[in-house]
């Protein structure tokens, strides 16, 4: 069972990593952050294993664990290859729609809606990638829903880090459009809206922000 301490490092640093307080590329030393936290070096290190399963940060042999530093061109790829996947997804779930998987996605896009409104930036961007994976799971395809489970979490830190809360708010009302179409059984509205998704997510991140420092101490204070 996770330790509370591990947890706080955990929340501390995605904190830190998602409102641009630590540089991707930084250093995340562990004694530094032991020293930080007050705990032992073996709880930061449970603590960074877990954020690398998350691709929030690397780990390198002999190295040490770093910020991951995700380029435009890795989440340009990722959505081209989405487009490809959930662009046909959306036209079979069209034609095998069920009142019951309409309600599943409208229950999760009012819990998206609500992770913006009240600024969770972790819990909306893990809840707008989930939609996806959502969909493909309501189809009872869970190949497809593990392929997009990977791509998703491969564009999770880029998100995470380039993503506006007003791109968040949009991509929200964009799931909500794209529900509806789908419950009117309109496949061509639905495949448009779906198609248009996902260019203004890739559009609407901002890649040039300048992020402050990459001091430890100071980034976590």
């Amino acid at each position: 069972m996770e330790s509370s301490s591990t947890r706080q490092i955990v929340e501390s640093l995605t904190r830190a990593i998602v409102e641009h307080r630590l540089h991707p590329g930084t250093k995340l030393a562990e004694q530094k952050l032991a020293d930080h936290f007050g705990v032992s070096r073996t709880l930061v290190r449970q603590a960074l294993f877990q954020m690398s399963q998350n691709r929030l940060i690397r780990l390198e042999p002999a190295r040490g664990a770093f910020v991951a530093t995700p380029s435009a061109d890795e989440a340009r790829q990722v959505f081209e290859v989405r487009r490809m996947l959930e662009l046909e997804m959306t036209r079979q779930f069209v034609r095998q729609v069920k009142p019951a998987q309409i309600k599943a996605l409208n229950a999760h896009v009012a819990e998206e809606r609500r992770a913006v409104a009240s600024q969770d930036v972790a819990g909306r961007t893990e809840l707008l990638g989930d939609f996806h994976v959502r969909m493909a799971q309501l189809m009872g395809n869970e190949v497809l829903a593990d392929m997009l489970d990977e791509l998703i979490s491969r564009c999770a830190l880029i998100t995470l880090m380039y993503q506006t809360s007003h791109a968040a708010e949009h991509s929200n009302e964009e799931h909500v459009a794209i529900v509806k179409a789908l419950a009117a059984r309109d496949e061509a509205l639905a495949v448009q809206l779906m198609d248009e998704h996902l260019s203004h997510v890739v559009a609407q991140l901002t890649f040039d922000r300048k992020v402050p420092t990459n001091d430890i101490a100071m980034a976590l204070s």
